[in-house]
């Protein structure tokens, strides 16, 4: 009863609503757990900001970090890994299907006891009744759903909208099974993959033995945060510790693109494979009505083919520009030609989401930061190609201009909230921003600012060696630049990161300004 109950009001209210109170409820837990559990240097005393800012951070798959990794315990880190995977795309993704198929089914019984009820199911799929039974006649809907004949027979809609809800309730129950298989073998698989190649590696092992690090949390946490693309690492200096370990480079390579950029096109492969084996009808279903199950991440297959091609397109753009501007400079030197080609490649698939790094961003051109914050502010689903709408076919020429509401018409274009972030941001470090310049410039803190909206954790950090006032004190830390910030500095990037990972839901917004 109060599993229904949960269910009804989740039905209720506003999806956005839902996932903003799912990740503030998830970083507030995060923040009891990471309190109440002790950092490995016991007189080390973490600040409670610092401990929520960084529970923020792992559940919004952000990896931006204001303390330095190895202070936290390994109960700590344990924490931290439930987080990251709680907060991933793929998962939440996963509980919004399975959230939609509960919805299914309660529609359903409703449908059953009254199939005359035809507002309840209109929302359900975006299909029509035509192409519904255009697909009986083909053999794309299975007989193993049971057809509830209405008794009125001039009311043959509501017939049809009946088995629409219940064939779209078997698809989404057999597609909510194989994203959560794929969720769970590429965890299993990459953290074996990891775990063994430390073990096998000497100096990768002596890496986690001189940092006192355990090989199973260490290979569990790097992988759950390379595939949910946040990007934390539990050493200090992130993956700069294994620049001269590029098989470990290229194991996590896959599992970053597997994760974001590439999880529609991976899927619909899967679920095609699963057809080509199993020759079972429902997987040709999911895969013929990808917009009618009510999955964001499941494409068409031209849609799949144009995301792959975009995604490989701007790795090479991005990696043709890093060799040429970085090949010979010292933020890569001391490693072979084979280290720098895979350590290359390594950081510019890491900069569309994920944010691990095996060099100082600080060292890069001004070019390759320029470039990699447009990388970082992209969508992952961005495809540089002319793609039809597939949820609306219908000719809009001659339709009447869109009417927007009180909200739509206030509401900013995601470039306009950055701006206005920034602007504060640069008002709350004006002081330091006058102080200490060279640290504390307008790039440095857009890079820090849309490397948090894009979920990302790029940094560039914080320089001792760069003051021009040099501080008698001052000690360089190996955390994010905005662990130098103001706690009003702070504050702001939390709702950056918030405002990045629910992105989805402002997208289109501005569109009510007319700029020309």
């Amino acid at each position: 009863m109060m599993m229904r109950s949960a269910l009804r009001l989740a039905f209720r209210v506003n999806p956005f609503l839902l996932e903003l109170s799912y990740f503030i409820v998830l970083s507030l837990v995060g923040f009891l757990a990471l309190k109440l559990s002790k950092p490995r240097p016991i007189s080390f005393k973490l600040q409670d900001l610092d401990v929520f800012f960084t529970a923020v951070s792992s559940a919004t798959v952000s990896s931006m970090s204001t303390v330095e990794m190895e202070v936290f315990s390994n109960l700590q880190l344990i924490f931290m890994t439930f987080l990251m995977f709680l907060g991933g795309e793929c998962f939440t993704s996963w509980l919004g299907l399975h959230l939609f198929k509960s919805k299914v089914s309660t529609r359903e019984r409703v449908l059953e006891k009254n199939p005359k009820v035809d507002s309840l199911s209109s929302n359900i799929t975006t299909t029509t009744t035509a192409t519904i039974s255009g697909q009986v006649e083909l053999g794309l809907v299975t007989n193993n759903y049971k057809y509830y004949q209405d008794p009125n027979p001039e009311d043959a809609k509501s017939s049809v909208q009946i088995e629409i809800v219940e064939n779209n309730f078997g698809c989404v129950r057999v597609l909510a099974s194989v994203v959560l298989s794929y969720i769970l073998v590429i965890h299993v698989v990459g953290s074996t993959l990891v775990a063994m190649y430390i073990g096998l590696v000497p100096t990768a092992k002596q890496v986690l033995k001189r940092k006192g690090l355990e090989l199973t949390t260490f290979a569990v946490f790097t992988t759950v945060s390379t595939f949910s693309n946040c990007g934390f690492v539990p050493t200090n200096e992130n993956m700069i510790a294994f620049n001269k370990n590029p098989g470990l480079l290229l194991i996590l390579i896959p599992q970053i693109l597997l994760g974001n950029t590439l999880y529609p096109v991976c899927l619909r492969l899967s679920i095609w494979v699963l057809e080509r084996a199993t020759r079972r009808p429902v997987f040709k279903q999911i895969l013929g009505s990808p917009n009618g199950l009510g999955y964001g991440h499941l494409f068409s297959g031209r849609r799949s083919g144009f995301l792959a091609a975009t995604v490989f397109g701007l790795i090479f753009l991005q990696l043709a520009v890093f060799l040429a501007l970085e090949w010979g400079s010292d933020s890569i030197a001391g490693l072979t030609g084979y280290e720098k080609f895979v350590g290359s490649l390594f950081v510019v698939v890491n900069s569309r989401h994920t944010g691990e790094s095996i060099l100082d961003l600080s060292a890069l051109a001004p070019a390759v930061l320029a470039l990699f914050v447009v990388m970082m502010y992209l969508p992952p689903d961005t495809t540089f190609f002319p793609i039809r709408d597939e949820n609306n076919n219908s000719k809009t020429k001659g339709c009447s201009p869109k009417k927007f509401s009180i909200i739509e018409k206030i509401l900013l274009s995601p470039l306009g909230n950055l701006a206005i972030f920034i602007i504060l941001i640069c008002i709350t470090e004006r002081e330091k921003m006058k102080e200490d310049p060279l640290n504390f410039n307008v790039l440095n803190i857009v890079v820090e600012v849309i490397s948090a909206y894009g979920n990302v954790g790029f940094s560039t950090g914080y320089s001792c060696a760069r003051q021009i006032k040099a501080e008698g004190q001052c000690e360089d830390k190996q955390f994010g630049f905005v662990g130098r910030w103001s706690n009003m500095g702070k504050l702001i990037l939390i709702i950056v990161m918030f405002f990045g990972r629910l992105k989805k839901y402002h997208m289109k917004g501005g569109k009510a300004w007319k700029l020309s």
